[in-house]
């Protein structure tokens, strides 16, 4: 199926924000695609985190058009669904870039030098926690625990998780992300 079948008024419709390599945000409707999603699981009970981690896998972030036609179609209250996805860190209710890093601001790493790393990547990405680059690169987000406090300090970079960091090591991967 072609892209352009996807693409309809922009008006009421589901909006995919894509960053190409040359920087310009690309605009896509998909409100479809979303009924696609929901139909998936029916109306069965106990789906809605997983619906939601399915939309945002596919759109890269829940858009609130997105949480509206979930409450239209499964009859769920918006506000609950939004109390869902707003809850859980591992839902995101905002666009993120194509490189998402999480750095650990736990005890653990917090002692063994997690704000210079902290500080190291916002100075390389130039921004801060909870934004993403202008080019939509990079998405820098702060976190609680990784779960591995004996590496810190830790980050995670699109999955991937890199202990024992220094700002040498961490230009580097940074640096390597395409």
């Amino acid at each position: 199926m072609k892209l352009g079948e996807f693409c309809k008024p922009l008006f009421s419709r589901i909006i995919k924000f894509s960053f190409p390599k040359n920087g310009k945000v690309e605009v896509i409707m998909y409100e479809d695609r979303i009924d696609q999603i929901i139909d998936k699981y029916g109306t069965e009970k106990g789906i809605l985190i997983q619906l939601l981690l399915d939309i945002q896998h596919e759109f890269d972030w829940i858009p609130k058009e997105a949480i509206k036609r979930i409450s239209e179609r499964l009859k769920i209250p918006y506000s609950q669904i939004f109390r869902v996805a707003s809850f859980y860190t591992a839902l995101s209710l905002k666009p993120i870039g194509r490189h998402l890093v999480r750095v650990c601001v736990g005890t653990a790493c917090y002692v063994r030098g997690a704000p210079r790393i902290l500080d190291s990547v916002m100075n390389k990405l130039g921004i801060k926690s909870g934004e993403t680059t202008s080019d939509g690169k990079f998405t820098l987000e702060t976190v609680n625990c990784l779960g591995c406090c004996a590496l810190g300090p830790v980050i995670e970079i699109d999955g991937k998780y890199f202990g024992k960091l220094n700002s040498a090591k961490l230009e580097k991967m940074l640096s390597s992300c395409d």
